[in-house]
């Protein structure tokens, strides 16, 4: 499975970012990570065919994860950024369910994506 992301660019703090990305193929789990430089890569946001949600505290009320399951694709609508939330962003999918506790865990996830990056000044 390929993912391809899109959307990054830098923007001023509070400011908004859609973020897009691309799969060649149907898996059932896909999510959101990033990674900062000096810090290890974090779970932002998840979601399961079919709707379940999962975010990260630090995102939550701000970033909005959705997919379009028709055309394999995954977004994260950003709002009110942070120069805290900069970071190159990545897109990351796995056949099974996200899972409560496993969502936020990359070594349960197959694929990646390149990444995109995100500059908030």
């Amino acid at each position: 499975v390929q993912l391809v992301e899109s959307g990054g660019g830098s923007v001023q703090a509070g400011g908004s970012l859609s973020l897009s990305c691309s799969a060649s193929r149907y898996r059932h789990c896909m999510g959101w990570f990033r990674q900062s430089p000096g810090k290890a890569r974090e779970a932002v946001a998840a979601m399961n065919g079919g709707g379940d949600v999962y975010y990260a505290e630090p995102v939550k009320g701000r970033f909005t994860i959705s997919r379009d399951e028709s055309k394999n694709m995954l977004y994260l609508q950003m709002n009110g950024l942070k120069p805290e939330d900069a970071g190159l962003y990545y897109c990351a999918a796995k056949n099974g369910p996200c899972g409560f506790e496993s969502w936020r865990r990359e070594d349960t996830y197959n694929h990646w994506g390149q990444g995109t990056q995100v500059t908030v000044s």
